[in-house]
């Protein structure tokens, strides 16, 4: 892919002085080592892993995943599974509960060859899955989501409806299996508790297949995950895959459960400092919400981060600085804890790391590349531009 044209002459390699702010920056070497982390850790775990690409939207990003080979993805949206499946993966799952609305683009998919699993919880959503197919003459394979936690969806694994709606799904030929989600495990804020968020996991997406098998329905998937428990988990018997989407990027929110280092987060976003108001201790700047997302996820955490910490162009945290406020295209940067505030003139650029990566991500329509390897004082190289996929 081109490298940005740099403003000030050809031959020149751009910075992070450079593009117009606000953009968003990612690390390749950081991202790069956050992929190995858990890749290592599935394989040893003995499962798929299955990446959920709602965090970076991009075929460049998954490209890393596994060595530019396509690999099983999760998606959020039906738009990303289009994308993804004209990018060549062609072993995708849907994991957002299906609309009937939504059947003609899931046809559409399976068509071209595409793998595309659907999840539901009720029966309604079996009945209209199962008719569907009949009527196509194509089985679309669905997956019964399981509620481990009273996040969001799903049914308990001792449902009464459970093994109506997997009968109504196996008639049709459209059982796959069954896939829970951990999301309380965001807010489990000890490796003890993320270790037992994760046991919660397996355990209860374990018994829900079983539930379904003792009434003589196939499960050939048991998929669980979520970064959090991915990190966590220790052993994923009776279980197929394991997904997480957050780790390849990370963020506030996981740092300050303990998941990751705050060196290990690879996104931020560069922002230019265009005013002060010393009479309130502010420093303002041209990044707002509409770059940072409205994602305040640290604010239930023992270190609320604000709207996310700031750091110097080469990645090195301004000591106690914090942006504190947003409104649409204006960020506010205080001094917490006692901290000086800087003297940071006005044309000064900052990076800013995100409470919530997915979030932050989606603001952008794509990523100047950075390699944090290659140390410098002032404004590390851009290397590479990566487009998120468009038409979600």
């Amino acid at each position: 892919m081109n490298i940005p044209a740099h403003p000030t002459g050809p031959g020149t390699a751009p910075t992070l002085a450079d593009p117009d702010t606000p953009f968003a920056v990612v690390d390749v070497h950081r991202t790069l080592r956050n992929i190995e982390r858990l890749s290592a850790r599935t394989d040893r775990l003995g499962v798929v892993l299955r990446p959920h690409v709602k965090t970076a939207k991009s075929l460049d990003v998954a490209g890393l995943l596994h060595d530019g080979t396509p690999c099983p993805v999760t998606v959020s949206t039906l738009a990303e599974a289009e994308a993804f499946a004209d990018g060549g993966y062609t072993d995708i799952t849907y994991a957002v509960g299906l609309g009937p609305h939504k059947i003609p683009r899931v046809l559409a998919l399976l068509r071209r060859g595409v793998t595309l699993r659907v999840l539901l919880d009720s029966a309604e959503q079996a009945a209209f899955v199962a008719d569907a197919s009949r009527r196509a003459g194509l089985a679309v394979p669905a997956q019964i989501e399981i509620d481990c936690d009273g996040h969001r969806g799903g049914l308990r694994p001792d449902a009464p409806a459970l093994p109506e709606i997997g009968r109504i799904l196996h008639d049709a030929g459209c059982l796959d299996g069954v896939l829970t989600h951990a999301g309380e495990s965001y807010f489990a804020y000890t490796a003890e508790d993320q270790r037992l968020a994760a046991k919660n996991e397996r355990d209860t997406a374990v018994a829900a297949a079983e539930r379904l098998r003792a009434a003589g329905l196939p499960v050939a998937t048991v998929s669980v995950g979520s970064t959090p428990t991915a990190h966590a988990a220790e052993d994923l018997t009776g279980v197929t895959e394991l997904r997480a989407g957050n780790y390849v990027f990370f963020d506030l929110v996981m740092a300050g459960i303990g998941v990751c280092r705050i060196e290990d987060l690879a996104l931020s976003v560069v922002v230019t400092v265009i005013g002060h108001r010393p009479e309130h201790g502010w420093i303002i700047t041209d990044g707002g919400w509409m770059a940072m997302s409205r994602d305040r996820g640290t604010a239930v955490q023992a270190q609320d981060q604000g709207y996310g910490l700031v750091t110097d162009l080469a990645g090195n945290l301004v000591p106690g600085l914090v942006m504190t406020a947003a409104s649409q295209e204006h960020g506010t940067l205080t001094a917490r804890d006692g901290a000086h505030l800087p003297d940071l003139p006005v044309g000064t650029r900052l990076r800013i790391l995100p409470n919530h990566a997915c979030a932050t991500a989606a603001q952008h329509r794509g990523y100047h590349v950075v390699d944090g390897t290659r140390t410098t004082n002032t404004a590390p190289a851009i290397q590479d531009f990566w487009e998120r996929v468009t038409g979600w």
